[in-house]
């Protein structure tokens, strides 16, 4: 499901934003490209150090958004930047054979936000 320009994009830098919505109003939370994480059957790992809103909105409402995009990776028609957009199914989770190798490689998080992504558009 995800692209080869969803990985090229991610071996760049760029902000990712993050919406969750609960029972309220939806919750923005941004990270960074290079802490996004895909396993062998295309989840991706987030490392949380913070995001308690994410967290308790994902309590009630699973269903994640996520924008993030690169302006040095060429998009549709050639033109300089692309972006994506991908939505899933989101958990926490602070334990595990996949907590650790994520705690290995980013010491501040407290836990682990998993998206099982059910569509990646490419936007640009």
């Amino acid at each position: 499901m995800l692209s080869a320009k969803f990985y090229e994009v991610l071996k760049n830098e760029g902000i990712v934003t993050i919406v969750t919505w609960g029972e309220g109003e939806p919750h923005i939370v941004n990270e960074w490209n290079s802490y996004l994480v895909v396993t062998g059957d295309e989840r991706i790992l987030i490392p949380a150090g913070i995001m308690h809103t994410t967290e308790k909105n994902i309590h009630e409402n699973n269903k994640i958004k996520m924008a993030l995009g690169s302006k040095n990776v060429k998009g549709r028609n050639n033109y300089q930047g692309t972006a994506f957009v991908v939505e899933g199914v989101a958990r926490f989770f602070s334990s595990g054979a996949e907590f650790d190798s994520m705690k290995n490689r980013f010491e501040f998080l407290t836990r682990v936000l998993e998206i099982t992504v059910t569509s990646a558009e490419q936007m640009l």
